[in-house]
């Protein structure tokens, strides 16, 4: 099963609601601190609603912490960001992958990025929008991975 990972997040709800769709999907949730927030944050909780013991939830101290917990486990780095010219939907996911979201305000910091295995976009026809919200941008990828894994 894919695994989310949220790089240096910023805005509680938007953890929160993707924390959700983790639970739903059971899918693993990792957080690279340091957050925005504090884990015990009113909003955070708020847009989680009472899932939170249903989430799959690693925290990870800094991105190198993260990659050395990755590398142990193997699997692809698919970073998902406004740089890249490949759309999420033309990428062929495995039960390994690791899709990595970028804080709401910088996305994928350039040494995210660069490591990558791949980095993919989400085709926006109006050029004047910059990003999908985190937590919707989370779930299209989430869902279209299970489509073609048919999780």
């Amino acid at each position: 099963m894919p695994q989310i990972v949220l790089v240096e997040p910023e805005i509680p709800p938007n953890t929160g609601n993707v924390a959700r769709t983790c639970a739903a999907t059971s899918t693993p949730l990792h957080l690279v601190e340091p957050l925005g927030f504090e884990i015990s944050d009113r909003q955070l909780r708020r847009a989680g609603l009472d899932y939170w013991p249903h989430v799959p939830l690693t925290r990870h101290r800094d991105w190198d912490a993260f990659l050395g917990s990755q590398q142990q486990l193997g699997g692809r780095l698919v970073g998902l960001s406004r740089h890249a010219t490949l759309s999420y939907l033309d990428w062929e996911y495995s039960r390994d992958d690791w899709l990595l979201f970028g804080c709401e305000t910088r996305g994928l910091p350039e040494h995210v990025r660069d490591i990558c295995d791949v980095l993919l976009q989400i085709p926006m026809p109006c050029e004047a929008v910059r990003s999908l919200n985190l937590s919707v941008a989370a779930g299209v990828v989430l869902f279209e991975a299970r489509r073609q894994l048919q999780t």
